[in-house]
């Protein structure tokens, strides 16, 4: 019973999801070329204007990524407040979806994840996009929905429902090593199965890649500037440490 799972401190919830988000990008990194970005170098260790709260921001590129984004922002000493994103966008040379987690914690104490395949079509109309990436994972959606450990977290922000898929897995926990094992299969989980479809990727044909790259750079760069956290952001950080970060999520000062 969830009851009976003890509680883990905010630190040691910290260093769990981090040690998690870590695990995940080490599993990319074994399998992708990545080059760090110089643009972010300066985001690598950064704080908040009055110092309680750190982060931490490097991105990367390569042969077949366009830009994945690996950050941590929290306190876990001083606030139950944290996130950590890895977030990654494949070139144009095939279209499976990208990928996105994102794990936190509340200031209540309880854990956040988001976990997701971000759509690089319309999937009201590609139905053969819907059922190839997308009912897979329909299951896992419907039995996460009536799981009572897990509440769903749903945005306020009409745009933030928008970009989320039809199966996005959203949701919040109490601190317990029950949920965070749930939240480690469910990562894992949602990993592999995208690097089997990466590898089974057919590529996308060369008249085609123009228009999706373009599309691909206007949803990163939407979501980044749309995303609600970032007037809190700036009230912590001040609006031009506040810019940079939002343009880094979506590469707007990249130089490779």
């Amino acid at each position: 019973m969830l009851e009976q799972q003890p509680n883990v401190g905010s630190t040691t919830l910290f260093e769990q999801l981090w040690g998690l988000t870590n695990e995940l990008y080490q599993k990319l990194e074994a399998r992708f070329q990545l080059h760090p970005d110089p643009s972010v170098e300066n985001l690598q260790q950064y704080s908040s204007l009055d110092g309680n709260m750190k982060g931490s921001l490097t991105a990367f590129s390569g042969k077949e990524i366009d830009w994945l984004v690996h950050s941590w922002l929290g306190n876990p000493e001083k606030s139950n407040f944290s996130t950590m994103r890895l977030t990654t966008w494949l070139k144009s040379h095939i279209q499976i979806p990208h990928l996105a987690f994102e794990f936190g914690t509340l200031p209540n104490g309880n854990i956040f994840f988001y976990i997701d395949y971000i759509a690089r079509t319309e999937l009201l109309t590609d139905l053969a996009h819907l059922d190839r990436y997308y009912e897979p994972v329909n299951q896992t959606f419907l039995k996460l929905q009536s799981d009572s450990r897990l509440e769903v977290f749903t945005s306020k922000s009409v745009y933030i429902r928008l970009f989320q898929s039809p199966v996005s897995l959203c949701y919040t926990g109490a601190p317990t090593l029950e949920t965070l094992e749930l939240t480690r299969t469910l990562a894992r989980e949602t990993l592999d199965r995208w690097l089997t479809w990466v590898d089974a990727a057919e590529p996308v044909t060369e008249d085609a890649r123009e228009a999706l790259a373009a599309r691909d750079l206007a949803l990163r760069r939407i979501s980044a500037e749309r995303d609600p956290g970032n007037k809190f952001a700036a009230q912590m950080f001040g609006s031009e440490l506040t810019d940079r970060l939002v343009r880094s999520l979506w590469g707007g000062d990249r130089i490779l």
